[in-house]
């Protein structure tokens, strides 16, 4: 009998000594400087950030959820939450990964009392929206898409990803 990989999956919260593994091998570790920066926020009850784990294989998700932030129309620290830092590797997409992060998200969520969740999607990623979509979100704007960060040699990046917002009441 098959074992399915979400029945072996481990959903936990990021700690400090997860930190590397979140740049996947070295594949984001020009997100460093951010990964240290949510760990921060989540220290100060501002975030909240999930990995999901395969015994053997380590790492192979994360989802991050911003609970308040500047833009209250994002995060509002309340009602509203935020998604990103959305990640499955490629080799365990389609196996109900993503369905299960999410699910966990927003039943946590729920647990805070918020009642929306918001998120942003690339638009030339339809795989990612059509998972949305199947789960309860919807369009409801475009975003520019226009962020910077510092990456891990101190050099400014600025990045331009066209984006739907799209969002969902959590009941």
């Amino acid at each position: 009998m098959m074992v399915a990989v979400t029945d072996q999956i481990v959903i936990r919260q990021v700690t400090y000594n997860d930190l590397p593994a979140l740049e996947w091998e070295g594949q984001y570790k020009h997100f460093r400087r951010l990964f240290k920066h949510a760990f921060q926020r989540a220290r100060e009850g501002k975030a909240v950030l999930w990995i999901a784990e395969l015994p053997g294989e380590g790492l192979i998700g994360q989802i991050f959820v911003q609970l308040v932030t500047h833009r209250r129309d994002l995060a509002d620290g309340k009602a509203r939450a935020y998604i990103y830092a959305f990640r499955v590797r490629p080799e365990h997409r389609g196996e109900g990964l993503g369905t299960l992060l999410l699910d966990t998200v927003e039943k946590d969520l729920r647990t805070r009392g918020f009642k929306r969740v918001c998120l942003n999607v690339g638009q030339d990623n339809l795989d990612a929206r059509r998972l949305y979509e199947r789960l309860g979100y919807s369009v409801v704007a475009s975003e520019a898409g226009i962020w910077s960060y510092v990456d891990h040699r101190g050099r400014h990046r600025q990045v331009h990803e066209p984006a739907w917002r799209m969002e969902k009441e959590i009941k």
